[in-house]
């Protein structure tokens, strides 16, 4: 099994700015990659495009990362600069703002390849509706196909990935599961496209997370993992393995079987409540390194796969408990 490259979400690390950057008026990204890189055992962070990089360039950032221990897993787009992206962004029924999202994503990717990356996602968490007949189904859908057929055209050597999720902010999102996400990437059909997975999206999404991956792997790419955890109603953002224990350790048991060597990324939110964001990362990796030994040891168990061609939940669960528990 190979060594696991952690990831986190940079915006995380806001949390108690006021306590820990006392007098401070404001708090760049450069100063949150500071602290994440306090992190024992963080390897990597992904920047927001484009408000991560407000006053630097992609590449002194990426600089600065190395300086400090880190590396750039990737960028993540966010379309906030224009408030008509609330009404959609490569769906906005305005052609100028709907070329506006598509320039700012061509500019995000451009900055990527300046910083020597290789993955863009992207969370069209503005692409949907909120109302019947308030959209054109079938012309909505065409334009975020060619917008992300074109996106993906712009630098064939940069991933495009789509973190899907099934509401929020909009109360429909255009693409609010695993299914509908590969019939848009079936439809594309881009050899750079493929699909970023997060742990929250998929509970309240009501998918179980190894089918998912193995869904994602089967007809396009899984090229992201975001882990944390939830109740299945609403984007919690929980630290990794908080409520779903089993759940977690059957996707790490498929990622390893699926050969998925690229980073996790930990996509929670310890500023929700004022959890310490250091503390709060570090607990998230020893869960995952935890939880990866039982995976080690369920790979020696003959029984487990013989268990799970018969479909015997009963030995499956005391295998799993063995290793889990002792």
């Amino acid at each position: 099994m190979h060594e696991i490259k952690f990831a986190t979400r940079l915006n995380s690390f806001k949390s108690n700015a006021a306590a820990y950057w006392p007098g401070k008026n404001r708090v760049t990204a450069l100063d949150l990659v500071a602290r994440a890189a306090t992190v024992p055992g963080l390897n990597a962070v992904d920047l927001n495009f484009p408000d991560h990089l407000e006053g630097t360039s992609a590449k002194e950032f990426v600089g600065r990362l190395g300086e400090l221990g880190l590396s750039l897993n990737g960028f993540a787009m966010r379309y906030y600069t224009e408030p008509a992206f609330k009404l959609g962004a490569f769906t906005n029924p305005d052609p100028a703002i709907r070329r506006k999202a598509i320039d700012l994503t061509k500019r995000g990717i451009d900055a990527m390849r300046e910083a020597d990356g290789d993955l863009m996602t992207l969370w069209m968490g503005q692409d949907g509706f909120d109302y019947a007949f308030q959209i054109d189904y079938a012309r909505t859908w065409e334009m975020e196909v060619s917008a992300i057929r074109e996106i993906c055209a712009h630098d064939p050597a940069i991933n495009i990935s789509v973190e899907y999720k099934p509401n929020e902010p909009r109360a429909f999102a255009l693409m609010p599961d695993i299914g509908t996400t590969l019939l848009m990437a079936r439809e594309i059909a881009a050899d750079n496209l493929g699909i970023t997975l997060d742990f929250a999206h998929l509970l309240y999404a009501d998918e179980m997370p190894a089918f998912a991956a193995m869904l994602a792997a089967r007809h396009s790419k899984l090229l992201g993992i975001h882990l944390n955890d939830g109740y299945g109603k609403r984007d919690d953002g929980l630290m990794a393995g908080s409520v779903h224990v089993f759940e977690t350790i059957e996707l790490l048991h498929v990622m390893a079987t699926l050969g998925y060597d690229s980073a996790i990324y930990f996509d929670t939110f310890p500023d929700a409540s004022g959890l310490d964001p250091v503390a709060e990362c570090t607990a998230n990796i020893e869960a995952v390194n935890a939880m990866q030994s039982v995976v080690k040891r369920l790979a020696a168990e003959p029984e487990l796969d013989a268990a799970i061609a018969r479909q015997d939940a009963v030995t499956t669960r005391r295998i799993v408990n063995r290793a889990l528990y002792g």
